[in-house]
């Protein structure tokens, strides 16, 4: 098997949700064109009695196109083609857990919420961050008010989807900004006002629950100097809505 195609590739492949050997069946192809089953074992290192079953799996993932012949003859499919397939099958996979999570999962999470459920969490890592948001994105009904001091615009950047659809499902959103955004950035926020400063941010849904950010992230933008605390404290919400209010009214319109 030829070794022109990087490591990071052949990683990103089998991320994508190829086995090894599917790998190694793709890239000869992908490298050496039009072949029968026979030759991607020889070439792609792939043993004999397990070339046909791979190739059948690569063709039901969407990776390749098989020529029905004596023998069949198998083709790759262009890269940007097969990874929306992949992207469909995934979206498709989520749905269903969803389905499942929401539908017998959470109804149990919820019936001891009350009692197990703390006010506040600090959540770490960017990861938790944006799952947190992208939850509290999905359920709200009609209110968002977001501040976004200048540390905290990527993440903002990573929502702008969302945060159309949210707007166009009629919930109120209002976004308050600090530091330097184009006209382009700030159109794409709808009804979004500007401040020289923001010493923190966050996010409000319909004054039930806050994600709040304070501290700043380094210039490596890793975060580490982020903090993140979620809360559906009453109080805290309510002075958080209530501060948001206030900059509100003094900050500048950015139309």
């Amino acid at each position: 098997m030829s070794t022109s195609v990087s490591e990071d590739a052949k990683k990103v492949l089998h991320e994508v949700g190829l086995t090894e050997y599917e790998t190694r069946a793709y890239l000869t192809l992908l490298e050496r064109g039009v072949m029968t089953a026979s030759e991607v074992s020889e070439h792609g290192g792939v043993p004999y009695s397990k070339v046909y079953e791979t190739l059948n799996s690569l063709e039901r993932k969407g990776w390749v196109e098989v020529e029905r012949g004596r023998p069949s003859r198998y083709f790759p499919k262009a890269p940007s083609e097969a990874l929306e397939a992949a992207r469909l099958q995934l979206e498709d996979m989520v749905d269903g857990w969803r389905g499942v999570v929401l539908g017998e999962l959470q109804p149990l999470y919820e019936k001891r919420e009350m009692l197990e459920k703390p006010d506040i969490w600090i959540l770490r890592g960017e990861f938790s961050v944006f799952a947190k948001l992208r939850e509290m994105l999905d359920v709200v009904k009609s209110e968002l008010l977001i501040a976004v001091p200048t540390f905290a615009k990527p993440f903002v950047d990573a929502s702008v989807s969302a945060l159309g659809q949210v707007r166009a499902s009629g919930v109120n959103v209002k976004v308050m900004v600090a530091g330097k955004w184009t006209e382009k950035e700030l159109a794409l926020l709808g009804d979004a006002r500007v401040r020289d400063t923001l010493f923190g941010g966050g996010v409000i849904v319909d004054g039930k629950e806050a994600l709040l950010f304070l501290g700043e992230a380094d210039t490596k933008r890793s975060y580490s100097g982020l903090l993140v605390i979620w809360s559906n404290h009453i109080g805290l919400v309510k002075f958080a809505r209530e501060y948001f209010q206030l900059l509100w009214d003094t900050a500048e319109s950015s139309g």
